[in-house]
């Protein structure tokens, strides 16, 4: 069986292999799939299958339940999820987490951040940035930035630290760029000084895996988005567990927590951010 070629379109998915490949994303990473929106499959998951030599869709699930592959399974997910992502994304929620951390080290502690669902790692490298200049500026401690993503590829790429040119252009303003990366050919690789910055873990938050200790800052911007409502009651107390008291919870522009749960409620201290309710 011959490998489409990939400008030819994937043959439209039976209504059962639709539904086993939602609720296998659902069931590994509690993310969902609209209904409107099950065409990115074809999508995604068309290097898969050029990968395996197959022709459809259908063909891919068959060979995932028929022998029962939790390689075919896990690289099905990994295609599945949404991994956008880019650098210093919404540049104001920088600046109110540098206002956080300012308020947090005045309480005589090595400030934590963890970044929950950090993809392909540009947000945690941002903030690693971020804060090692203001360290070289003032004389004071980087905060410790803890990164997690539910993706071993992602987790993998984002350990790497290497970058496409249109990947780096995004939203990285080329000074910074210059400073902390380097060019080989037509890739950018983050310098290992940045890197070391920065402790890369696999996680998946729905299922309970948290990282250790108590966090002032929790960035988790657009995960719960595509998490039902039922999920995301099980991941608010995971996240509160992991703040310090008077810790903030960072989510992404569109998402909040009014009506979703009462454990959160808007900060008064910084505009668009999260504190535990009490």
């Amino acid at each position: 069986m011959s490998a489409l070629p990939s400008s030819a379109p994937t043959p439209a998915a039976s209504a059962s292999s639709i539904t086993v490949l939602t609720a296998l994303l659902e069931a590994r990473t509690g993310q969902q799939i609209a209904a409107y929106r099950s065409w990115r499959m074809d999508t995604a998951l068309k290097p898969l299958l050029r990968e395996r030599n197959l022709d459809t869709l259908d063909q891919l699930v068959t060979q995932m339940l028929e022998g029962n592959d939790r390689v075919i399974g896990d690289r099905i997910v990994d295609a599945l999820l949404n991994q956008e992502t880019s650098f210093f994304r919404d540049a104001q929620v920088f600046e109110m987490i540098v206002a956080a951390v300012e308020q947090a080290e005045q309480e005589k502690h090595r400030v934590r951040i963890w970044c929950a669902g950090c993809s392909t790692g540009q947000e945690p490298l941002s903030l690693a940035m971020l804060f090692a200049e203001r360290h070289e500026a003032k004389g004071i401690p980087v905060p410790e930035i803890v990164a997690t993503d539910v993706s071993e590829a992602a987790i993998a790429r984002a350990r790497a630290g290497r970058y496409s040119q249109f990947e780096i252009q995004r939203g990285l303003p080329v000074r910074r760029m210059m400073q902390w990366f380097d060019s080989d050919g037509g890739d950018w690789f983050a310098k290992p000084e940045l890197v070391k910055l920065i402790t890369y873990r696999r996680a998946n938050l729905v299922a309970g895996a948290v990282p250790s200790g108590r966090f002032d800052v929790v960035l988790c911007r657009n995960v719960l988005l595509y998490l039902s409502s039922a999920t995301k009651l099980l991941v608010f107390p995971r996240i509160a567990d992991a703040l310090r008291p008077g810790g903030l919870l960072v989510m992404g522009a569109g998402e909040t927590v009014i009506g979703q749960t009462r454990m959160f409620e808007p900060s008064k201290r910084h505009r668009g951010c999260y504190e535990m309710t009490g």
